[in-house]
């Protein structure tokens, strides 16, 4: 199954662009409970209901309120919500570069795969081997289906690697946990106990191999499921049709990245280094195409609500 483009833009920093597409890095594999009608096999969908009378109610009569103090709602409309979505500027603005194990793991939250396109092959292995040589990543601003995330860009193999950020904000501090001091000593740990729990993880260090781990409880239902559909145990539910989403717009046109990467270094106020006598160009090779690896296993593909 060949990779879906989910966004077209570019990677900025200083006056270097480089046109990118993102591709999902994921597929969701679990397994989804999807709610029917016992009585017809009707999909079940989900219902605007008042929670107070139980009472269903039409979208007209709908509107959106954030909570200001406690039970107390201030309501926006739509015009001044869309007022305050950020404008969609195609761009992954890369706006400083950090060492690498700086990124604490509770800020990842979600990966893309960043592709060249339209000619960025060059600019692009730049990037990427820069930022392998000197063992940063990219910290980004970027903008997806009308919301903006904080970003960084990562070196990976072949590709880089654009993976969500959680905001400061969303990440709940250390200090409400009654963790034990850093520190051997401090956290009363014996020389032996250190020992032997040392010789305990190099015994059972190896290498990342993520087709060793499983979802087991997937597995378990999925050959339930199969079994039962052996046995003649089979549903028809007629589903909805789904449309898919436009593709975005492609990215711009690359120019000689000497002379950019020059400008960017005189606009920060570094020393261009001089550039050497320009060779004859040669043909770019053809980048193979990727296969995407996991195929999204479901039960079905309606409106669903996932069980509790």
């Amino acid at each position: 199954m060949a990779s879906r483009v989910l966004w077209k833009g570019a990677i900025t920093f200083g006056l270097v662009h480089i046109p990118v597409a993102l591709h999902s890095a994921t597929s969701a594999s679990g397994v989804d409970f999807d709610w029917l009608d016992k009585r017809s096999m009707d999909p079940v969908g989900y219902k605007r209901i008042n929670k107070r009378t139980g009472k269903e109610i039409s979208k007209e009569n709908i509107v959106k309120g954030v909570e200001y103090e406690d039970g107390q709602y201030v309501v926006l409309s739509d015009e001044e919500i869309a007022a305050a979505y950020p404008k969609t500027t195609q761009t992954i603005e890369i706006e400083s570069f950090v060492p690498n194990a700086e990124i604490p793991f509770v800020y990842l939250e979600r990966p893309y795969y960043v592709a060249p396109i339209n000619r960025g092959q060059k600019v692009f292995a730049l990037l990427r081997d820069t930022l392998l040589k000197t063992q940063r990543v990219g910290i980004a601003r970027v903008v997806i289906q009308t919301k903006q995330h904080l970003a960084v860009l990562v070196p990976s193999g072949p590709a880089l690697i654009l993976n969500l950020l959680r905001w400061g904000a969303d990440i709940r501090p250390l200090e409400d946990l009654n963790l034990p001091p850093v520190g051997a000593k401090a956290a009363g740990l014996s020389d032996k106990e250190l020992a032997m729990a040392k010789q305990l993880v190099d015994d059972m260090t190896g290498k990342w191999d993520p087709e060793q781990f499983t979802d087991s409880f997937k597995d378990d239902i999925m050959a339930l499921v199969k079994r039962k559909a052996k046995e003649g145990k089979l549903e028809s539910v007629e589903q909805p049709e789904e449309s898919d989403e436009a593709e975005t717009r492609s990215g711009a046109k690359i120019i000689d990245l000497t002379e950019l990467l020059q400008r960017s270094l005189r606009k920060g106020g570094g020393e261009a280094p001089k550039a050497k006598p320009a060779s004859k160009p040669k043909a770019a090779a053809k980048a193979p195409a990727r296969k995407k690896s996991a195929a999204k296993t479901r039960a079905h593909a309606p409106a669903r609500r996932r069980a509790a």
